[in-house]
């Protein structure tokens, strides 16, 4: 007998293909073709457990070599990269631990001090949500969005989940509990509706797994030359894609991490990264924005 195939594969039934040259177009304010944010991932770890990113082997916990290390980035990347992101005049999307309210709130109050917005992005980032029931799951998103309401004055309407953990239900929950996108996933360079079991929008926006300083710099070991380079090299090619009225509208993001990109000899390259950026932007070549105006535009 023949063998036997068991035809279409399982699906996720949030969005169908979509090929990218054939779709409505549109430009960003003031003509832009390319629309840039810098995701700037501000993160808390317990102590002792849980997950995280690591320097070196991970050892027994208590771990002190990768815990420490990545706490730098609370005490000192992170304003150093503040600073920098003040030199250029960018604004960011702060995506934060609502952990960080409790161990380092100034941090947080700088961020909105600056006007940067703030995503959710879990309590910590030593836990995954895709483990959680429907009900915990839920009481996660209410909770984040209450707290950075309550305290910074913001309802966060973007989501991005710790280490992009989901369950099958993470969409219609962001939905129900009054997120308007998502940056879990990295299938496109639009901004795509995704369906919901309530009919609710929800929003997918891009968001960088390459142009992304973890996967990068500590999965590949890439150099922070190299990945300057490639911040380089992504705006130069994707203005070259969106000059002309006819080219879709593209979305470029960069997702960072102060305890990587905060150490100084990183941060010397990011800067001249981010000059680049600075100076597309200046020249009126693209539009230096957040993920939540994104999703204002297009949804």
């Amino acid at each position: 007998m023949p063998a036997q195939y068991p035809g279409v594969l399982p699906d996720h039934g949030r969005f169908g293909y979509s090929p990218i040259t054939r779709r409505p177009l549109y430009r960003w304010p003031g003509g832009a073709g390319l629309a840039v944010y810098i995701g700037f991932n501000i993160e808390h770890f317990a102590f002792g457990e849980g997950l995280g990113a690591n320097i070196g082997p991970a050892s027994p916990q208590p771990d002190v070599l990768n815990y420490s290390w990545r706490e730098y980035g609370n005490r000192v990347g992170a304003w150093r990269c503040l600073d920098l992101f003040d030199q250029l005049c960018l604004p960011t999307a702060a995506l934060i631990n609502t952990a960080l309210y409790d161990h380092c709130p100034e941090l947080v109050a700088a961020c909105v001090a600056r006007g940067d917005e703030l995503v959710g992005h879990g309590h910590s980032n030593a836990e995954r949500q895709g483990v959680l029931d429907e009900a915990a799951e839920r009481e996660l998103l209410l909770a984040c969005r209450e707290r950075m309401l309550r305290h910074s004055g913001q309802a966060a309407a973007g989501w991005l989940s710790p280490w992009i953990s989901e369950s099958r239900s993470t969409p219609d929950l962001l939905a129900e509990t009054g997120y308007g996108y998502t940056l879990n996933w990295c299938h496109d360079d639009q901004p795509q509706p995704m369906r919901t079991r309530s009919g609710q929008a929800l929003w997918a926006l891009p968001y960088p797994q390459e142009l992304n300083d973890i996967p990068m710099i500590v999965a590949r070991q890439m150099d922070a030359q190299d990945f300057a380079q490639m911040i380089i090299d992504q705006l130069a090619e994707m203005l070259d894609q969106t000059r002309l009225a006819s080219a879709p509208a593209l979305v470029m993001g960069i997702a960072l991490h102060p305890y990587i990109v905060g150490q100084p000899y990183r941060l010397r390259h990011l800067r001249r990264a981010l000059q680049q950026v600075a100076a597309a932007r200046d020249a009126g070549d693209v539009w230096m924005t957040t993920p939540g105006a994104i999703w204002r535009h297009v949804k």
